[in-house]
């Protein structure tokens, strides 16, 4: 099969987010789009490109004072009757149109017509986002070359609308646990329903007040939510357990330590365990590159509500922001799509701050 990342395709951003679109990459299955990745990047004598399991690193290496990385995964999540692309007016639909291939799409279309940025660039096309973190690109490359993420500054092209999201919000999942004692159904009163007793978990979580946390201009609002329920053994017993799975989503000014004190000062009284984690990111918006970002971008940031990869750079000490055309609210849906203006203006933004002066 011929790559349809052909050098026409590579130098229009539009025509390259719908060519990504239409390669097939749900999480698990990136062999195809990163062998045609890799292929493009190889022919570029301005980069060293190098490959991990699924995952592509290609970079400048001009001698600059200081290195940026920017990053977008090349997974999606499973198709929903939405590929391949089609285009409506200014709309490109299909599965990872907003989350993240037009993202990919600009920083591939950098990687191959910007052979003398001001900056030096990594560019890092990875694998498995979208699924568990075990098997996420950004995760196994630490691991193995933690070298190809060394940086002063890195931009997540994850989707924001164009506009600059900052750091990014902590996770935390934990099981809240009931206990009781099992009996017949037609002698309930020789026994203690589990399920009945989380009626108190759920409406201390129906009580609950987040926070909201303003840090250097950008407001992250928390949230503690119970996300599934297990129960039961059978038609005619009383339950003798029952488990409330939680996700607390924090700000970035709380450690992973600090959240799970919180859920246990919450359900003071029941059996906690933490089942997942994963810290925020401070904004980042410090590094003379991010104020220089920021400058392009012409707008203020605001606080990136949800978990990305920006924390695995803050937790190597390399400040990192989210940007990108798509919009988060689309991401993962069935009528999933961007904007060509938004790809257009993303670019032009990219090529104001990276252009050599």
């Amino acid at each position: 099969m011929a790559n349809p990342l052909s050098p026409d395709v590579l130098v229009d951003p539009v025509l390259l987010t719908r060519a990504l679109v239409d390669i097939e990459s749900v999480s698990r299955n990136e062999k195809v789009i990163a062998d045609c990745v890799e292929e493009v990047l190889r022919q570029a004598p301005h980069l060293h490109t190098e490959r991990h399991g699924h995952t592509v690193m290609a970079r400048t290496d001009l001698g600059r004072k200081r290195r940026i990385v920017l990053a977008g995964h090349l997974d999606t999540v499973p198709l929903n009757n939405n590929f391949p692309s089609t285009v409506v007016d200014d709309l490109i639909y299909g599965c990872g149109t907003s989350d993240m291939k037009s993202g990919v799409a600009l920083a591939l279309h950098l990687a191959a017509t910007l052979p003398d940025p001001c900056y030096d660039i990594t560019y890092l096309f990875y694998e498995a986002e979208e699924i568990e973190a075990k098997y996420n690109g950004l995760n196994l490359v630490s691991q193995a070359h933690p070298g190809w993420l060394a940086a002063d500054f890195a931009v997540l092209l994850e989707p924001t609308y164009g506009v600059v999201e900052a750091g990014c919000q902590g996770t935390l999942r934990a099981q809240i646990r009931t206990t009781g004692r099992r009996a017949h159904t037609a002698r309930s009163w020789r026994g203690v329903n589990a399920i009945h007793a989380a009626g108190e978990v759920l409406r201390r979580l129906e009580d609950y007040r987040p926070r909201t946390v303003t840090i250097d201009g950008c407001t992250y609002r928390e949230g503690l939510n119970a996300v599934r329920i297990a129960g039961g053994v059978a038609g005619n017993v009383v339950p003798d357990e029952c488990t409330v799975e939680v996700n607390l989503r924090f700000a970035p000014d709380r450690t992973e330590k600090q959240a799970l004190e919180h859920v246990h000062e919450v359900f003071e009284g029941y059996d906690v365990e933490q089942t997942d984690s994963a810290p925020g990111a401070l904004p980042g918006l410090a590094a003379a590159p991010a104020r220089e970002f920021l400058a392009a971008v012409g707008a203020e940031p605001a606080a990136k509500l949800g978990w990305t990869d920006v924390a695995r750079f803050a937790a190597m000490g390399v400040p990192a922001l989210n940007y990108g055309p798509g919009d988060p609210l689309l991401a993962h849906a069935p009528d999933e799509h961007v904007e060509i203006g938004k790809i257009r203006d993303g670019a032009a933004t990219l090529h104001r701050w990276l252009a050599p002066r």
